[in-house]
């Protein structure tokens, strides 16, 4: 397992690996945890943050005859990219998402997922016995109730993952505003899903647009 603590400890473009369950119309029916507005644009916000980083990200639902397709804004992220559909309540008991990780030669696992209780804390757990360095975005997943979402982070936190929140994620995989490439498109996720910060990051653009200081 890699450090807990120290530079090594955040994390990278080129080590992580995104994967994103059931963000899809049933799991959002039942979601009490977080205003289900909030969780529809982090985890937006994540997966275009991931997309600009080139980090590898694999979409999963379950049953969505019955359940519900993937959040539409979330799809149209990945259009090409038909999720994996799977039965399994552990999305880590599916072989083919196991193999689609495995697939990218990543050890830094980030996962988010409706609900925090069920289809977060399941695949967690188990993957951490796999080797996988372990983080939960607790800001793009959610549960039936707080109660459930904050035992399910407790639980996950004891089995030794890491909670993170989607900026926090973003801003490590940036952790230089001298790194220019991506700076435009952090801006842009800024500003489309980054709250009072998006504000003030278009408030800024247009003062440079206008050429007023």
């Amino acid at each position: 397992m890699a450090a807990k603590t120290g530079l090594d400890a955040l994390l990278t473009p080129d080590r992580s690996v995104l994967l994103l369950i059931d963000h899809q119309a049933f799991q959002f029916s039942n979601l009490h945890s977080h205003d289900p507005t909030l969780i529809i644009n982090n985890v937006i916000g994540l997966a275009k943050a991931a997309k600009a980083f080139n980090v590898p990200t694999i979409l999963t639902t379950v049953t969505e005859e019955r359940g519900g397709f993937l959040l539409k804004g979330l799809q149209d992220v990945y259009p090409a990219q038909k999720p994996i559909n799977r039965t399994f309540i552990n999305t880590w008991q599916d072989k083919r998402v196991v193999d689609a990780v495995k697939a990218t030669g990543r050890k830094q696992l980030i996962i988010a997922a409706l609900w925090s209780e069920v289809c977060l804390a399941m695949p967690v757990i188990q993957s951490l016995a796999d080797g996988y360095d372990v983080f939960f975005v607790t800001d793009a997943s959610g549960g039936v109730s707080r109660e459930a979402h904050d035992m399910a982070v407790l639980r996950m936190v004891q089995a030794g993952a890491v909670p993170i929140t989607w900026i926090a994620v973003m801003s490590e995989w940036q952790r230089d505003w001298a790194r220019e490439a991506t700076v435009p498109a952090i801006a842009q996720i800024t500003i489309d899903h980054g709250g009072a910060s998006g504000v003030a990051f278009a408030w800024e653009q247009q003062l440079l647009n206008t050429g007023r200081k």
